[in-house]
């Protein structure tokens, strides 16, 4: 499978502290790769640097060439991320927020064509287009963050802990989602607390701890062993009790 993004070496460091540990990963394209760890492991600082928001050593390739490392260059190549917490804006109208992704589109027949795009993805932003984004649900709001991202026409996707803070039954419409986005050809890269959920729709997972891969495989492989059972899907398994 061709790849869509190559990391070599990548370091990162706040201050004397090695948040990342010269990490490789390969990330294929069209796959779904899921990113798991601890708090703390170094998720979510190698996606900045994928992103562009973070300095650090090391090669990122983005489809054979050097990824530039400014954040606006990164979106432009079509790579975007959808940050923890949603960050919608309150105040303005769920459309208002969906139209505001599109900074980087200048025709407006093709914003009109993206926002139907969106509706028919995700039917109850559709219904609420008018509604002040700030009053929506937590699922709601995830689901216009996710939204208002691919807004940006991404070839890549990169999805920071999607379902954190939301109710199971709202997960799972998450994660849903999340496989149908795959299938329009976009290649998603999740960083998620919840193991069980990202490995069982992933291609492949990279494991990370203190900074370092210290196991990666496909989503299937990552289930199955009991290493990473122990560590990260007993607690989701406990969870859902």
């Amino acid at each position: 499978m061709e790849h869509e993004i190559e990391i070599k070496g990548l370091k990162v460091k706040y201050g004397a502290h090695e948040a990342v540990v010269g990490i490789d990963m390969n990330i294929a394209r069209g796959s779904i790769t899921a990113v798991i760890g601890s708090n703390g492991a170094g998720k979510t600082t190698i996606i900045n640097a994928i992103s562009g928001v973070v300095r650090y050593e090391g090669m990122i390739y983005y489809r054979g060439e050097a990824l530039p490392a400014k954040a606006h260059k990164v979106v432009k190549k079509g790579i975007v991320q959808v940050p923890e917490g949603r960050k919608i804006f309150a105040g303005l109208t769920v459309e208002e927020n969906l139209i505001a992704g599109a900074y980087c589109v200048r025709k407006k027949k093709e914003v009109t064509e993206l926002l139907e795009q969106q509706y028919a993805i995700f039917p109850r932003l559709g219904e609420r287009k008018w509604q002040d984004a700030g009053t929506l649900s937590g699922g709601e709001q995830q689901m216009l963050a996710i939204s208002r991202g691919l807004m940006a026409k991404p070839k890549v996707l990169i999805l920071d802990e999607p379902s954190l803070g939301l109710a199971p039954v709202v997960v799972r419409d998450v994660f849903d989602h999340i496989e149908q986005i795959k299938k329009e050809g976009i290649t998603i890269i999740l960083v998620e607390q919840n193991a069980q959920k990202s490995l069982t729709i992933s291609d492949s997972a990279y494991v990370i701890e203190n900074g370092k891969v210290v196991m990666n495989g496909t989503g299937r492989e990552m289930l199955e062993n009991p290493q990473i059972a122990e560590a990260y899907l007993g607690a989701s398994r406990k969870n859902k009790r």
